[in-house]
């Protein structure tokens, strides 16, 4: 009668070490996981400081190209996708 109620146990006791593992190993992954996620926000609010002086710079150079016609300044900023042009006159409008 011993013997039927240890082998109940005894799986039992195995089934709580496989799902002791199991628990260890997600627990190993999504703290990865975590740190990944970190690493992508620092990113992103470091992205988002610096958002200002990257437009800063960019109106610094487009001013300068403008000003100075500059042909190689205006092609290097054009092949990074930024385009600009003389701003207009004001319009004068009456009422």
């Amino acid at each position: 009668m011993v013997y039927k109620a240890k082998l109940p146990l005894t799986v039992a006791a195995v089934l709580v070490l496989v799902l002791v593992l199991v628990n260890i190993v997600l627990s190993l992954g999504n703290q990865s996981l975590r740190v990944e996620v970190n690493e992508r926000q620092q990113f992103i609010g470091q992205s988002i400081q610096l958002e200002g002086l990257h437009r800063e710079i960019i109106t610094a150079l487009a001013t300068v190209a403008l000003k100075t016609n500059d042909e190689q300044l205006k092609s290097l900023l054009a092949s990074q996708g930024i385009s600009f042009s003389p701003n207009p006159a004001p319009a004068r409008g009456g009422k």
